[in-house]
């Protein structure tokens, strides 16, 4: 398999917690140039995302992410929102201390319910197989099966460590037929990469893979570096006298904006035509356009209120 073949099966990805709509912006860019199977973002950036990608690219987030010890209602919640601001695939952590307390119905459960909340899109349950036993991945292989889940993933990449090669092919040997395995995490080189799908993955969650192709079209050697919570390789775009407003403000802002539908992306997409049809949000940051300094009124909540 070549290196496009095996960008077709990433989940190209950026889950830090520094994160900014910028960067998410030149992960969609790279995912469409580089023909990758998703985009796997934070979920307050998939509204705006979608606006942004619109059908060139799938949108994949997070549930319960990553230590997924929140309760079933909250991960059904997120996946709903999650659903209706536009993400086509769900990733939703379980709730390991169910599992090592051996509550099996509570995981099912949970699962399932968290399946019924996705509404027909693709459901990948990240079981983080770097604090499972043996018994309790082979345990978790039935529980997704049972649930009907599209996939089992083996990591959030933000615990004690990712995908082996050794939990991809125990998980390949006890899944059933239908689940598909998305290996996370550790993924650092396109022979990595190669080896995982031998084994049996059909998702790979990395970001790694898109640098590697980057840097050899530019001649460049590639080193080792994080991969599933990795930034983005191009840095964000700064608008001259704009104003960043912080995680908190916008959190904040959120909060204040409420949950007006009727002011919804699509109304906007129409409002902010380019001239040549195209959409104005590509020169969207999220910064402070307000014109009275304390007005501070950013294009990320106009498009996201």
């Amino acid at each position: 398999m070549d290196i496009k073949g095996i960008l077709s099966t990433c989940d190209h990805t950026l889950l830090s917690q520094t994160a900014t709509f910028e960067e998410i912006k030149a992960l969609c860019d790279d995912a469409i140039k580089y023909k990758t199977a998703s985009v796997c973002i934070p979920p307050c950036y998939v509204k705006p995302a979608k606006f942004y990608v619109g059908d060139r690219m799938r949108i994949c987030t997070v549930v319960g992410f990553p230590n997924g010890n929140s309760t079933t209602a909250s991960k059904v919640f997120e996946t709903e929102e999650a659903v209706a601001n536009g993400a086509d695939e769900i990733d939703m952590v379980i709730n390991i201390g169910m599992l090592k307390a051996k509550e099996y119905f509570h995981v099912l459960d949970e699962i399932r319910a968290v399946k019924r909340a996705c509404d027909g899109r693709i459901l990948k349950v990240i079981i983080e197989t770097c604090l499972l036993t043996e018994e309790e991945k082979i345990k978790m292989c039935e529980l997704v099966t049972k649930a009907g889940a599209k996939f089992i993933k083996t990591s959030t990449g933000f615990s004690t460590g990712g995908a082996t090669f050794d939990d991809v092919k125990l998980l390949a040997k006890h899944i059933g037929p239908e689940v598909k395995i998305k290996a996370a995490g550790g993924i650092k080189t396109v022979d990595d990469a190669k080896k995982f799908i031998l084994l049996g993955a059909t998702r790979l969650g990395t970001s790694r893979l898109v640098k590697i192709a980057k840097n050899e079209e530019a001649g460049i050697s590639s080193d080792d570096e994080n991969d599933e919570t990795e930034e983005a390789a191009v840095p964000a775009s700064k608008l001259s006298g704009a104003k960043v407003l912080s995680s908190a403000d916008i959190v904040s802002k959120a909060s204040e904006a409420g949950n007006d539908e009727s002011s919804g992306v699509e109304n906007k997409a129409s409002e902010n035509d380019d001239a040549d049809g195209g959409s104005s949000w590509e020169s969207v940051s999220v910064l402070d356009f307000g014109s009275d300094e304390n007005d501070e009124v950013s294009a990320f909540d106009s498009l996201t209120e």
